[in-house]
């Protein structure tokens, strides 16, 4: 029987809280902007970042969406959220910590977020916006490379 010190430690990931860290939503041009008929060009931005917490083991993700709807020249409403995560990563190995942190943790906060944007946008009175899931784990793979070019 080998001792404790001789094992190979096996990762532990969990999530620890999952929570809104900031919220908007603007209208600028309401009640005009209920006039006439809706078409508008709605753009999604899409942001993340991390830190290491003073807990051993622990970080926050953040997750931030931007959905900005215009009708022409004018913005008809902005939404965006910070949807935060403390997540333990207890012995995941060095080389899998950017991945873990930068497209997995992303993924389980995005169904949060998601729902939040879509709460506002119907608050404010306009059509649900349904946001096709995103493969964050490609978004991740496509900024390293660029990351390395550069």
């Amino acid at each position: 029987m080998a001792d404790n010190d001789t094992q190979e430690k096996k990762p532990q990931f969990a999530i620890q809280r999952i929570y809104t860290k900031d919220i908007s939503f603007e209208s600028p041009r309401s009640p005009d902007v209920f006039k006439g008929s809706w078409q508008p060009e709605v753009n999604l931005d899409i942001n993340t970042s991390n830190q290491k917490l003073d807990e051993d083991n622990l970080h926050e993700v953040v997750l931030k969406l931007t959905a900005t709807a215009r009708q022409g020249q004018e913005t008809a409403f902005v939404a965006e959220v910070k949807q935060a995560g403390i997540f333990l990563t207890q012995d995941i190995p060095e080389d899998e910590m950017p991945r873990t942190l930068g497209a997995f943790c992303p993924s389980i906060l995005f169904p949060y977020a998601r729902e939040v944007i879509d709460s506002l946008i119907t608050r404010g009175s306009f059509p649900p916006l349904m946001i096709s899931p995103v493969n964050f784990d490609a978004l991740y793979t496509q900024a390293s490379k660029q990351e390395a070019e550069t």
